[in-house]
Order: C-alpha cells, then sequence, then structure tokens
C-alpha cells in the first residue's frame, strides 16, 4: 500500500467509501462488517461516512455506528485509521437529500457523530454540501468553532467550488485539510477544484471515483469493451483495454488513473463486499505506464 496524506496525517492511497453498506440495498451486518475488515487488512486506513448515509427515514447515523462497530471488532491496530465524516444532509422518509447548513444544526450533527462514533474527537469532519440558504461563511465559522472546542481535529468542505474552497481556506487556514467532490473518468467538472487543492495543499477525495467503468451507488450501469474486440478503443472503453491486457480489473486500472491526476489525490470508493473493496486497494500499487495513462486520458470525461 502506497501513502498520501490528509492534513499532516499519512493515510492510505485508496480509502474506502463506507456509504454503500447503509443505504438501498445494503449487505446484512455480516458482510458489512466483514468488507470494513477487509479494507483494514489490506492496509485502507482512510473510511469515509456520513451521519446521513442510512435508510430514507430510518436510523440516522447508521453507517457511522457501523463503522465504529467495525473498528472496535477488528482484531488488528486501528490507531492510525482515520475516520472521516460529514453533517449538513438529511435522508427523510421520501428518499430525497436535504441540506442544512446552519451552524446549530451542524454543531448538533457533530456532536451526535461523536457519540455515535465512540471518539474523543472526530478526526476528520467535513461539510457536506453548502446550504443556499445559510451564508458559507457561516457554516464554515461552525467548524471554525467546532475545531477551537477540541471536538474535531481537521475539517474539510464536500460539494464545493473554487470560490468556496477560497473562502474556507482564508477562514480555516491549514485546519482546512480536504475537499470532497465528484470527480471520475465520466464527470471531471471539478478539475479546477482539484487544481486548487493541488496549490493548497489540500486533500482532494474524489466520491463516486469509478463513474463511467462500474456501477455504483450512485452511478448508471457500466460501459463494457466486448471480449472479440481487438481494436483500438479509445473513450472509457480504453480502461477495460487497460485492464485486460494487464489482468486487473477496469475499476483497478480506474483508480490507479485518479491517483496520476495529482499527488493529492485519495479516491474513496464504495464497497459492499470483501472482495471489491480488496480490489480497489490494490490499485494503490498499480504503476501505470506513461503510454497507458495517455492512453486513459484521450476519452475521460468524454
Amino acid at each position: 500500500m502506497r501513502y498520501r496524506t490528509v492534513g499532516g496525517l499519512r493515510v492510505s492511497a485508496v480509502g474506502l467509501g463506507a456509504m454503500p453498506l447503509s443505504i438501498e440495498g445494503r449487505p446484512d451486518e455480516g458482510r458489512a462488517m466483514a468488507t470494513v475488515h477487509a479494507a483494514l487488512d489490506a492496509g485502507v486506513t482512510l473510511l469515509d461516512t456520513a451521519d446521513s448515509y442510512h435508510l430514507p427515514g430510518d436510523e440516522p447515523g447508521h453507517n457511522e455506528r457501523l463503522v465504529a462497530r467495525a473498528l472496535a471488532t477488528y482484531g488488528g491496530d486501528t490507531a492510525d485509521v482515520l475516520v472521516t465524516t460529514k453533517g449538513g444532509r438529511g435522508r427523510p422518509a421520501d428518499g430525497s437529500w436535504t441540506v442544512t447548513g446552519s451552524p446549530l444544526h451542524l454543531k448538533s450533527a457533530a456532536e451526535a457523530s461523536l457519540k455515535r462514533l465512540g471518539v474523543e474527537a472526530i478526526g476528520l469532519y467535513q461539510l457536506h454540501k453548502p446550504d443556499p440558504a445559510v451564508p458559507f461563511e457561516d457554516s464554515v465559522g461552525a467548524l471554525r468553532d467546532l475545531l477551537d472546542e477540541g471536538k474535531i481535529r481537521y475539517a474539510g468542505i464536500s460539494n464545493t467550488d473554487v470560490g468556496q474552497i477560497r473562502r474556507a481556506h482564508a477562514l480555516l487556514g491549514d485546519r482546512l485539510v480536504s475537499v470532497q467532490n465528484r470527480y471520475s473518468p465520466a464527470v471531471r467538472d471539478s478539475e479546477p477544484e482539484l487544481r486548487l487543492c493541488a496549490e493548497l495543499g489540500l486533500a482532494f477525495l474524489p466520491w463516486s471515483p469509478l463513474g463511467g467503468i462500474s456501477r455504483s451507488s450512485l452511478d448508471g450501469p457500466s460501459r463494457r469493451l466486448p471480449p472479440e474486440d481487438t481494436g483500438h478503443p479509445t473513450g472509457l472503453d480504453a480502461f477495460h483495454a487497460v485492464a485486460r491486457e494487464r489482468g486487473v480489473s477496469p475499476q483497478q486500472v480506474c483508480l490507479a488513473w485518479l491517483l496520476t491526476r495529482s499527488p493529492v489525490v485519495v479516491p474513496i470508493p464504495g464497497a459492499s463486499r470483501p472482495g471489491t473493496i480488496r480490489d480497489s486497494a490494490g490499485a494503490a500499487d498499480l504503476e501505470l505506464t506513461p503510454e497507458e495513462v495517455a492512453r486513459l486520458e484521450v476519452g475521460a470525461g468524454s
């Protein structure tokens, strides 16, 4: 396992997005526990969760409690594991995703997350999404207060643009350590945010990083390259072609490609089976050649 940094912390180059373990189609608890344990066995030391990762209208904080139980029942050392969680979104019974970014709500949500995770301070707490009804500085100010009170060690923001990243950085300084935006071969509209993160030294945590390569919690069906195709594919099919040549999965190639985008990138692919996260973790050790990267770059985002 190769490593990268989030703030001053060393983390695995590939994390685990725990969301699929708690939302629609989630596995039973035994398999969910086994999935987190498999991630830890593979050297994954960044686990991403949120208080809103649960079934619609049911069991707020389900994913945080699950991650806490998985860590508590793991037989190995978890001292270096960074658990990142988020506040500011909700899942009412109608299945929608609400946004609430008031300082009062965020502080209350962080307190609840602290209890569910069973820690003295949350390693990394992120604003899940800016609330258009609340001044952005007010929401980020809540993160600053939580930092000052020692309830969170580092702060991050998610689903934000360049201007918001700069404003958050101005308020929080080096205590702002991460940006979590959607980014994948199929969805690359956060290129400016990624460049700014590299400039400021912020970790960039792509959510739904396999978009266009495989089906995930938030993406549609994958595009598959027919086995009999012996031509020179372009676009997203190139990921499948390189994978076939290397004898690995297209998902692993995708994650390895993401790691070439910038040293600040730490993908957080979701998983609901032990084998899936073991495969994803293997991307940290898959070294793509410059020629392969160029092939993958041709059609990514098209």
